[in-house]
């Protein structure tokens, strides 16, 4: 008998101020901690995970609508994951069981293969490797296509952000971003890109205000980079805690979600944190053919690989107003 627990194993790194613990189904950031804060929406080791909260998202991020797609002049079809509005959903690995490569107090490398099956005939090897030091928690995923042909490749992760104590409704978000995705009411089919500034109450996040009782559900692009080369989204508590997501340029899109539930405050995690999720391609990227504005498809080569990095950090604007 497996006696492990329902997420898998349990992987715990510590590095000053920080905690993270990791678990192997999905290769999930199941708790992030700064000085005992949470800096994300924990979950139960022995409970399923709840939907794909924390999950490392592969071979693909968000939805591939109808779960139908063309690539090199071939059709696919994939299971629909995303029943109710016909997708399917953040990939093929968010319930894989990652075998541990590498493991010591401050890091963790998790593998698992994407073995070739319908809708996906390709065999790809995921690593993602954590490191957690004084600057927070940096997450690096690397896909690596093992099959003779070229194979279609997106990734993302799929953490929901906690800011300090208050209610979503009252962190302040700042989102460096100039378009954002229109979509279908209902199914969140992707229409048009459009500037944020068309709609500034629901979109337009470049100067930091509190969310209140938006309800958002979209990518964003168009992002802006600090000197370092970082896109950096910030959400603030009022009481000065500040928890912040930055990526790399192999992530030119983000999908902002305010976790609303079908069953409101009623059900258990309804509004409980902001999902930020850097993605290295758009929502429907396979149907790159669709859209006029482009996806952002990365296509790995026979022993070909690609790679993207974010990082969770904790500020305390109140007491430092710097990272700690």
């Amino acid at each position: 008998m497996d006696r492990r627990p329902a997420t898998g194993t349990q992987h715990l790194l510590r590095a000053g101020d920080y905690a993270a613990v990791v678990a192997s189904v999905g290769a999930s950031l199941r708790s992030l901690t700064f000085q005992g804060r949470n800096l994300v929406v924990p979950f139960d080791a022995d409970r399923l995970r709840p939907a794909y909260r924390g999950a490392t998202l592969a071979p693909w991020p968000n939805r591939v609508v109808d779960g139908h797609y063309r690539f090199g002049g071939v059709e696919y079809q994939l299971p629909l994951t995303e029943p109710g509005r016909g997708h399917a959903l953040h990939g093929l690995v968010a319930w894989a069981d990652f075998d541990a490569i590498d493991a010591g107090g401050d890091r963790l490398t998790l593998g698992a293969t994407i073995e070739p099956q319908a809708g996906y005939p390709w065999r790809v090897r995921v690593e993602t490797t954590y490191v957690l030091d004084a600057h927070g928690l940096l997450q690096t995923v690397r896909g690596t296509n093992m099959s003779p042909s070229a194979a279609p490749w997106g990734t993302g992760p799929h953490p929901y952000l906690v800011a300090g104590p208050g209610p979503l409704d009252s962190w302040n978000l700042e989102l460096p971003a100039e378009q954002v995705l229109d979509v279908t009411p209902g199914r969140l089919a992707p229409l048009r890109l459009r500037d944020v500034a068309e709609d500034f109450r629901e979109f337009d996040f470049r100067s930091p205000r509190p969310i209140g009782d938006l309800t958002i559900d979209h990518a964003f692009t168009g992002l802006t980079r600090r000197s370092d080369g970082l896109t950096a989204v910030r959400l603030a508590d009022p009481s000065g805690t500040v928890v912040v997501v930055s990526w790399d340029t192999a992530c030119r899109w983000v999908q902002i979600h305010t976790a609303d539930l079908p069953g409101g405050r009623k059900q258990t995690g309804h509004r409980a944190g902001l999902a930020v999720e850097p993605m290295t391609c758009a929502p429907d990227a396979f149907n790159i053919a669709t859209y006029a504005h482009d996806t952002g498809l990365l296509v790995l080569e026979p022993d070909g690989w690609a790679t993207a990095s974010w990082r969770i950090s904790a500020l305390n604007r109140a007491r430092t107003g710097r990272r700690r």
